[in-house]
C-alpha cells in the first residue's frame, strides 16, 4: 500500500500504473520534491515489464497549478532557477521518451507547468469542468518551457493565444484545438480513463514501445526523411515475434498471445 501522506502515490492494477500527484493543498504544484518523485517512478516504470500503460492523475480540487511559486521565490539565485527549469524539462522529456503510453487524467485546472504536463503526455482525458491555461504572462513570467510542449500539441495561433492572454481554456475548447483527446462528465472521468488505458494495455507492449518512439522521432523530420525512417521501423517491427503472431492470429480469427518480443 502506498503511503497516503506521500506527495506522489503509485497504484498498479492489470498492467496500468497510476501515478497520483498528492499535494492537494498546494493544488499539486510541481515542487522539486514532486518532480523528483515523478522522475524516480518513471525510471522504475521504464524497466518494469509488468506495466503496460501509465496514468497521471491528481488528488484534491486541481490537477496541477504549475510550479510551486513559494518555493521558486525562496531561492533567487540564477543557479537555483537553472536547476529548477532543467529538472522540469528533464521530467517532460522522460514522459515523451518512456517506452509506454502515458495518459493524463485531468480534473480542475491544469495551468502553466501543469498544462505543460498534460501536453507532454501521449493522451489526455479531461472532466467537462477541467480548464487549462498558460498564465505566466499575467505575473510577468512568460510560460516559455510550457510553450515547448504546448506548441507541439496545438496549432501555433491557438498556442500563442493561450501564451499571450493567459486565459483559462474550457475542456471542450481544449479538445477542439488538440490539447486533450476526450471530454467526459466529471463523475465518469476515472472510469473513462481506465477504459482507454485497458484498451491500450491489451496491445503488444513491444509494438507500443516501437510505435511511441517512432511517432515522436518522425514528427520532427521532413516528409522524405520521415518516410525513410518509418520504413526502417516497419521492417524492424515486422521481424518481431509479436508482429508475426498478431498477423497469424488475425488470419486465423483468434486472439493473439503477446510475448513482447
Amino acid at each position: 500500500m502506498a503511503d497516503p501522506s506521500a506527495i506522489l502515490l503509485r497504484d498498479d492494477v492489470d498492467g496500468i500504473a497510476t501515478l497520483t500527484l498528492n499535494r492537494p493543498d498546494q493544488r499539486n504544484a510541481l515542487s522539486i520534491g514532486l518532480m523528483t518523485a515523478l522522475e524516480t517512478q518513471l525510471d522504475a516504470i521504464a524497466e518494469d515489464p509488468s506495466v503496460k500503460v501509465v496514468v497521471i492523475a491528481a488528488a484534491g480540487p486541481a490537477f496541477c497549478a504549475g510550479h510551486d511559486l513559494r518555493e521558486v521565490r525562496a531561492d533567487r539565485r540564477r543557479e537555483a532557477y537553472e536547476a529548477l527549469f532543467a529538472q522540469c524539462s528533464r521530467l517532460m522529456l522522460k514522459l515523451v521518451r518512456l517506452p509506454k503510453p502515458v495518459i493524463a487524467r485531468v480534473h480542475g485546472v491544469a495551468t502553466a507547468a501543469g498544462c505543460q504536463l498534460v501536453a507532454s503526455c501521449d493522451l489526455a482525458v479531461a472532466a467537462d469542468s477541467a480548464r487549462f491555461a498558460t498564465p505566466g504572462v499575467n505575473i510577468g513570467l512568460f510560460c516559455s518551457t510550457p510553450m515547448v510542449a504546448l506548441s507541439r500539441a496545438v496549432p501555433r495561433k491557438q498556442a500563442m493565444e493561450m501564451l499571450l492572454t493567459g486565459d483559462l481554456v474550457p475542456a471542450e475548447r481544449a479538445r477542439e484545438i488538440g490539447l486533450i483527446n476526450r471530454v467526459v462528465p466529471a463523475a465518469e472521468l476515472a472510469a473513462a480513463t481506465l477504459e482507454l488505458a485497458r484498451q491500450i494495455a491489451s496491445k503488444s507492449p513491444l509494438t507500443l514501445a516501437i510505435g511511441k518512439e517512432a511517432f515522436y522521432a518522425q514528427v520532427e523530420l521532413d516528409l522524405e526523411a520521415a518516410y525513410a525512417y518509418a520504413s526502417g521501423v516497419m521492417t524492424r517491427n515486422m521481424l518481431a515475434r509479436d508482429a508475426g503472431e498478431g498477423i497469424d492470429a488475425f488470419l486465423a480469427k483468434r486472439a493473439p498471445e503477446w510475448t513482447g518480443e
